[in-house]
């Protein structure tokens, strides 16, 4: 154990760690782009994006470069931001809530922001106002003070959180599937339950440039507060006499949470179990210090979800399954390991 602590506070160890993150993520970006009917190499699609980015352009089809620039990299890109911004979503509320098991799709936030998401689409409600992120931001922002409501009037134990979330993930999801089945068509509700899956398809730039700017965002604004995440370990009492403001930063970085898990859902449906695995496996390789925690978290998200959507589109081609279902196959045995340890720990 004492050896493990000192390679994660060796700064050498943190950097070449990080060196080897990012190449893994551009590599994994790459391969997976050239995965699909059409076959491409990582030479032609390197040379399709220097191309739109201003360099000499590439040789190849309209249609092959269609598929890189307005289909596959928008779509990989997408899937990296979500899976950094579930990641570190899953960081901040373990952090806060001082539950391991706790992540947006346990505590309900993925479900409220489907049900607000699933209005705006199905019946419109304000949609010429409010928008579909917003939306669901409202929807994140409902069910998390529901969960956190029933919660208190439970006893507030981190267990009792975790069953409200539990709750609050069931209610919220039978009033999606009531809206839809109620007031939408066969084939807007094959389309919609397929989305609350969790589905990259439809992945454009403006879904990137807004998840781009929502995830940069809340990371800033959670790595700001990594020094009072820090105090939090040590309980609330322990980081108020720390001087730090309790209620505003819990207000702050939750409202942040909510935000990113709202506009996540907003452009890729529910996608469980990345923000409960991934922060785990982050502290094992760097420790539970939150400056070095919540960007690891972000980065091994991007990882992961970049090769879940791959294995979503490729493993029966030409059929997709939904990004959800691949998460759950991989998140519920991580789930039980998790429950196990915890049993199992002193």
């Amino acid at each position: 154990m004492t050896t493990r602590v000192r390679l994660r506070d060796n700064p050498t160890t943190v950097t070449l760690l990080w060196v080897i993150g990012v190449v893994t993520l551009a590599g994994s970006a790459a391969v997976a782009i050239t995965l699909g009917p059409a076959g491409l190499s990582v030479g032609e699609v390197a040379s399709i994006v220097v191309g739109h980015l201003g360099g000499t352009a590439a040789d190849v089809t309209p249609i092959r470069d269609g598929i890189v620039w307005d289909l596959r990299l928008p779509r990989t890109l997408l899937a990296a931001l979500c899976g950094a911004g579930l990641g570190l979503c899953g960081a901040i509320m373990q952090s806060l809530l001082r539950n391991p098991l706790a992540d947006p799709f346990v505590l309900g936030i993925s479900s409220g922001a489907s049900t607000g998401a699933v209005l705006i689409v199905i019946l419109g409600v304000g949609s010429g106002v409010i928008g579909l992120s917003s939306g669901a931001f409202i929807g994140a922002v409902i069910s998390f003070a529901l969960v956190l409501l029933l919660a208190h009037a439970a006893g507030g134990t981190p267990d009792r959180v975790i069953l409200a979330g539990v709750a609050a993930t069931q209610l919220f999801s039978a009033l999606t599937s009531f809206i839809v089945i109620t007031s939408a068509d066969p084939e807007q509700t094959r389309g919609v339950m397929f989305w609350l899956l969790g589905s990259l398809g439809g992945a454009d730039w403006l879904d990137v440039g807004l998840c781009a700017a929502v995830v940069t965002v809340g990371l800033l604004i959670c790595l700001t507060h990594s020094r009072a995440l820090d105090a939090f370990a040590f309980g609330e009492d322990a980081a108020s006499s720390l001087g730090v403001n309790v209620w505003r930063v819990r207000v702050t970085l939750l409202l942040a949470t909510a935000l990113m898990t709202a506009v996540i859902v907003s452009v890729a449906g529910a996608i469980g179990f990345v923000g409960l695995v991934l922060p785990h496996a982050a502290r094992a390789l760097v420790g539970s210090n939150h400056r070095r925690l919540l960007p690891a978290s972000a980065l091994i998200g991007s990882i992961f979800l970049v090769w879940v959507d791959a294995v979503a589109r490729t493993a029966i081609a030409p059929q997709e399954l939904p990004a959800g279902v691949v998460t759950a196959l991989v998140g519920v045995p991580a789930f039980a390991v998790i429950l196990w340890r915890r049993k199992a720990g002193p």
